[in-house]
């Protein structure tokens, strides 16, 4: 006989479902409607677990997702491997909130002890690729919007969009159809952050620094090596610090992330040439700190960026969204690490289910635990404006 969906994958649903969650019950918000849809969502982040979806990779997960939309009754769209929804009363002269997470995964490490692709739950941990970063925030939201898709009398619409290569800050990702949105007034992008709210986070900028000299023969005198003539340079990105710290998002960060001279032993190179990774606060535009950079080199380096794209984003702790989640109990901070958050031209917040700390780690897990109260937290957070 066939296996259930809910043997297959080893669900665990019973009575505890039913208990106290950060202060509030789950009967308070539709008991049964919440637990059937976290039931569903956490099937379906199982299914994409042994759905191998790197970046640009992501076709069978976005058939997946496409089939919950079509078993919910919900009419997608879809461009390349991005799908997105609206609801039901969908009015066009209200704004939108927007529901953003990914479903696209880095590599595993050769660290794994686990097959990366068995969604397996041990202990309450549902281990795989993907589960923390960001299917558990995913699935959370794609339940919370088919929780909200049927109502009437709203004061917002809603759009869900399931987006591809944020991983590699692809083209075909969320920036690809932005135009496509309707009157976003502000969003949710789907990330672990233990369910606290993540106001602001840091913009990336990559920047290639090249550090000319002469090359030479090694056994002969030379006063212009590249290499030493880089070291003074590295310990400047290594030292440096920007004059604007902000209050939320700290510092601004540079770190030097790879190093490449040389090709033979006996050969003095041309050059020396490493990367910059730059985590920017939100009291610079990466122009901005591109442009103090290069005012700082000196004459023999070269420095080129990779993007100026990925700027840092916020949202006013005064917004409606971030005090509907302060009433209930959540904290604020200022998150370092990046999201599809930097190509949103709205504000926007940071917020799911899963730890960050876990994300792109050996045998990655997100607690079943903390999907239920992700997806509860949702669409609590979201009734207190909507």
């Amino acid at each position: 006989m066939e296996k259930s969906e809910n043997d297959k994958y080893n669900l665990q649903t019973n009575s505890n479902n039913d208990r106290v969650l950060n202060g509030f019950q789950n009967q308070s918000i539709s008991d049964s409607k919440i637990k059937e849809l976290t039931d569903q969502a956490i099937l379906l982040l199982q299914r994409l677990i042994e759905t191998p979806s790197y970046s640009s990779e992501e076709e069978k997960t976005a058939l997946l997702i496409e089939e919950w939309f079509t078993t919910n009754n919900i009419p997608i769209e879809r461009e390349n491997n991005n799908i997105w929804a609206y609801n039901k009363h969908f009015n066009a002269s209200k704004p939108t909130i927007l529901l953003n997470s990914h479903h696209d995964t880095v590599k595993p490490n050769d660290n794994y002890t686990k097959d990366p692709f068995i969604a397996s739950i041990e202990n309450e941990k549902l281990f795989g690729l993907g589960s923390n970063d960001a299917g558990g925030c995913l699935v959370s939201l794609i339940a919370t919007f088919t929780y909200f898709y049927s109502k009437e009398n709203l004061k917002y619409n809603f759009v869900i969009v399931a987006s591809a290569e944020e991983e590699s800050s692809g083209p075909l990702g969320l920036k690809s159809v932005l135009k496509y949105l309707k009157n976003v007034e502000f969003g949710i992008v789907g990330e672990p952050t233990l369910m606290q709210l993540a106001i602001a986070e840091k913009g990336l900028l990559v920047i290639e620094v090249s550090v000319r000299g002469t090359a030479s023969h090694a056994a002969h005198p030379n006063n212009d090596n590249a290499i030493y003539n880089a070291l003074p340079v590295i310990q400047w990105f290594k030292t440096y610090e920007f004059e604007k710290v902000s209050g939320v998002l700290g510092k601004v960060k540079m770190t030097v992330t790879q190093i490449n001279a040389g090709k033979q032993h006996n050969v003095v190179p041309a050059s020396c040439n490493f990367v910059v990774d730059i985590r920017v606060n939100d009291a610079y535009k990466n122009e901005e700190i591109l442009e103090i950079i290069k005012k700082e080199m000196p004459k023999n380096v070269t420095i080129k960026p990779r993007s100026l794209d990925l700027g840092s984003s916020s949202i006013s702790i005064g917004h409606p969204i971030v005090q509907s989640g302060i009433k209930l109990g959540r904290t604020t901070y200022g998150s370092p690490t990046l999201s599809d958050q930097s190509v949103l031209s709205c504000p926007s917040l940071k917020l799911g289910p899963g730890d960050s700390t876990r994300s792109h780690s050996a045998d990655e897990f997100i607690y079943v635990e903390e999907i239920k109260e992700g997806v509860e937290l949702y669409i609590k957070i979201l009734e207190g404006i909507v």
